[in-house]
């Protein structure tokens, strides 16, 4: 079906004005379908527009007390003539719950078989809920009444209140834009709380009712101390009445930021034991989805071309807040370790874009930009401004931007007025540099006679003068160091650092968005230093230069891995270690070296560590984890399940003992009858997608044949079991029982989108990929796939970024040929 055109909206939103929507659901009629009628009234300029709806029937519409002829709806639009100055339109329509995390979802616990519902409207999901002009720059007012069934809980966007028995009517809302409308339905358990005025309130599945009773007070906790910092910052407060957090099964993304009902997958109400990264990791997801109740709700794009500027500030916002105003303080190293690898990736690959790009892209095609450059790099950059422009004039832009948009739509353009308004000067070379273009400079440094000198590079393919704000470290053999700020506005500058230092190191708080290269003194010695250096920011940037330089064949793996290990060896941040290790398994392991032996040095290196840590500690449990995932030693994984010789503080919980089967699994000790025997211990819905990912990983014909069904031909197959037979299914050290499987990918992915819609379809076909299979003929068919535009605009995307990795790859055991091995 056609996706919505930016010339498209802007010809329905000059000619209408959407006063506002009635929604009326009925839950209770059966469970493929729901009944949806919507009345809408709208002003009109023009006579004619068209309504989107994606029904499963579409039972009446009525115009103005005039039908409307329904044998007209083609690809999900009907065309409405003969419009007055002001219309009522009356839709009956029954819809089709969903199975893909999009539109009204429908789950059943495998736990107790209770039914859960949640509604997910981006990025153009809201017809398939209820008839509407959808678009995000014809915001209205929305009142939702339900029909469920008794014992169901209902919430929305507006305060909910039961009637009568299954009876429910949610409060009017404050101007919406259609993607923001969601409504979570089933028997949730919940639990409320307030602060400083607002109604607060938490729900999740029934089944884990002792988790969030375990959970809540924690995300309360992050929820007050995030509203009081928003609430300083902003200078204006929380607009959209209640604010309920509803953990939900099947979720796609993290969370979606539904102004007063934001939902969030379930994951995170930790039914076993979390590490800290994890805890942390929940807090910013909190903090992030509050910062767009401001920026993003109450002021929204006018077309998805910006919606990058609603992540980049709340993911910037979320490092920021959540560092100052809650317990979790490693938010920039999680930033640097994880996040920002995300965007470096994307913005070295050939689908790299401008962080705010023209509006000239379709809907579905502006979603294909919604990636690690449009969080990451975009909330990278947006902390360089903060620093360029001084907090003052940042945050003051900001609250004029708030005040002077309530409730409507803006551009960047708007925001950038706001800021030079504040006293920002120069802010349009600046953006033309920083975000109108893409790529990233190289930040290289060499060691002079008197000091060191930095070299800035910018990328031939994407010239620009981008100004970085760092700082440039020097460390001794000991791991102490010093630091010297730097503004490197000129292709080199030279700094003042003693030049004997045994490592230098740009950008050593991760302050700018570079490719950062080290000098050959200061890499030679990384081995013996990265260990000593106590900054874990820093011990990122380091990484993350090591698998940049890796990854453009500048730096031989094998001295890299070598860094990798002696840094595993004393690493105390357990989302280093996290990060570390898969980055190992990732890249390193099977990819650009032979699995083995570097899979037994790591695993070596990571028993060794179990010895040592702290029993029951956070950085105990990940190195366990990591353990797990590269041990090939049965009878020690067989003795954990049983609870033979568990190290000191460990709780073999249910997902770690998924964990421990999904790797017996792998190594074909443990087949279907124990898997089997493991979901009987483990009845949830959790249990069901681990055993999933354990069939999909069995070593034989069977099985692969199995998961392959599941992946290609399934369509009511829930989203999470689909990615988890996708993650099961090519392994490393099973390529060649994977070989069959790799034409196949070419030839069927394809037909995967006629079966599934939405976010699914592409995420299946990345994880779907046959990454292990590292050849010319590979690439080709990834190629020739990229280039056949009758396949959906989602998977094109989705390959041609693996075949990027795959190119690189090929590239580095072309320089490297001894890594050229299999396992």
């Amino acid at each position: 079906m056609p996706s919505l055109t930016v010339e498209g909206a802007r010809t329905r939103a000059a000619s209408l004005s959407v006063h506002s929507y009635d929604v009326d659901l009925d839950l209770t009629q059966r469970d493929r379908t729901f009944g949806s009628t919507t009345r809408i009234t709208f002003a009109a300029t023009s006579g004619t527009t068209w309504l989107d709806v994606k029904p499963d029937e579409l039972v009446s519409v009525t115009l103005n007390g005039a039908p409307v002829d329904v044998a007209g709806l083609t690809d999900g639009r009907l065309e409405l003539t003969g419009l007055g100055a002001e219309n009522e339109l009356v839709a009956v329509a029954s819809m089709l719950y969903s199975h893909d995390g999009e539109g009204l979802h429908r789950s059943v616990d495998a736990a107790d078989g209770l039914v859960y519902l949640y509604a997910m409207s981006f990025l153009d999901a809201a017809p398939r809920i209820f008839a509407c002009f959808d678009q995000p720059d014809l915001k209205a007012p929305y009142k939702v009444t339900v029909t469920a069934p008794q014992e169901w809980i209902v919430l929305g966007n507006g305060a909910a209140t039961q009637v009568s028995p299954g009876r429910w009517e949610l409060a009017e809302t404050q101007p919406l834009s259609t993607y923001f409308v969601t409504l979570v339905a089933g028997p949730y358990h919940q639990l409320l709380s307030e602060h400083d005025g607002i109604p607060l309130g938490v729900v999740s599945r029934q089944s884990l009712k002792d988790a969030l009773d375990r959970e809540a007070a924690d995300i309360f906790e992050v929820s007050r101390q995030a509203f009081d910092e928003f609430h300083r910052l902003f200078g204006y407060r929380y607009p959209f009445g209640e604010y309920h957090q509803a953990f939900v099964p099947e979720f796609n993304a993290g969370a979606m930021e539904n102004p007063g009902c934001v939902t969030f997958r379930d994951s995170m109400v930790f039914r076993s034991v979390a590490t800290d990264g994890e805890r942390s990791s929940r807090a910013r997801t909190i903090v992030h989805e509050m910062a767009h109740q401001w920026f993003g709700d109450t002021v929204t794009m006018k077309w998805w071309n910006d919606l990058w500027l609603n992540e980049s500030f709340a993911e910037y916002m979320a490092h920021r807040v959540s560092s100052d105003s809650t317990k979790y303080t490693d938010n920039w190293i999680d930033f640097a370790f994880i996040r920002k690898w995300w965007g470096l990736q994307a913005d070295q690959r050939s689908s790299t874009h401008p962080i705010a790009a023209d509006a000239v892209k379709d809907a579905l095609a502006s979603l294909d930009d919604f990636d690690g450059i449009s969080y990451a790099k975009g909330a990278a950059v947006l902390k360089q401004l903060a620093a360029y422009l001084g907090d003052d004039v940042f945050l003051a832009g900001v609250r004029a931007h708030i005040i002077a948009n309530e409730f409507g739509n803006a551009t960047f353009a708007d925001l950038v007025a706001k800021w030079t308004e504040a006293g920002a000067v120069g802010l349009d070379d600046w953006a033309q540099n920083w975000l109108r273009t893409p790529g990233l400079d190289t930040i290289s440094v060499t060691r002079t006679a008197t000091g060191v000198r930095l070299r800035r590079t910018t990328p031939a393919a994407y010239p620009a003068l981008r100004p970085h704000k760092l700082t440039v470290g020097g460390y001794d053999e000991s791991g102490c160091g010093v630091s010297v700020p730097v503004l490197l506005d000129a292709d080199e500058v030279e700094v003042s650092l003693e030049p004997s230092v045994a490592v230098v190191i740009p950008d050593a708080a991760d302050d700018t968005w570079a490719k950062i290269r080290f000098d050959a003194d200061s890499l030679a010695r990384l081995v013996d230093v990265l260990p000593k250096i106590e900054d874990g920011v820093t011990r990122a940037v380091v990484l993350n230069s090591l698998r940049d330089a890796t990854a453009d064949g500048e730096l031989d793996p094998k001295p890299a891995f070598e860094i990798l290990v002696a840094a595993l060896a004393t690493e105390s941040n357990d989302i280093a270690v996290s990060s570390m290790v898969g980055w190992a398994q990732q890249r390193l392991l099977g990819t650009y070296l032979p699995y083995e032996p570097y899979r037994s040095r790591l695993s070596e290196v990571l028993t060794s560590r179990l010895g040592t840590v702290e029993a029951g500690s956070s950085l105990q449990l990940m190195v366990l984890r990591a353990a797990i995932r590269l041990s090939d030693d049965a009878s020690l994984l067989r003795g954990w399940l049983l609870g033979n010789d568990v190290p000191a503080g460990v709780t073999v919980d249910a997902d770690l003992r998924w964990l421990i089967t999904l790797q017996l699994s792998r190594l074909g000790v443990f087949g279907d009858a124990e898997i089997d025997a493991e979901l009987a211990r483990d009845t949830s819905s959790e249990g069901v997608v681990h055993a999933t990912r354990c069939r999909a990983a069995l070593p034989n014909a069977e099985a692969k044949e199995r998961a392959w069904a599941q992946i290609m031909t399934e369509a009511e197959l829930s989203n999470y079991e689909l990615y988890a037979a996708c993650e099961g299914f090519f392994q490393p050290t099973q390529t060649e029982l994977t070989a069959p499987y790799v034409d196949r990918f070419f030839a069927e992915i394809a037909g995967t989108e006629k079966i599934r819609s939405g976010w699914v379809v592409a995420r299946c076909a990345s994880l779907a990929f046959p990454v292990y299979d590292i050849n010319d003929r590979v690439a080709r068919l990834a190629a020739d796939l990229v280039a056949d535009e009758s396949v959906a605009a989602g998977i094109r995307r989705s390959v041609g970024d693996a075949a990027d990795d795959l190119t690189r790859t090929l590239k580095i055991r072309a320089a490297y040929p001894v890594t050229a091995g299999r396992g």
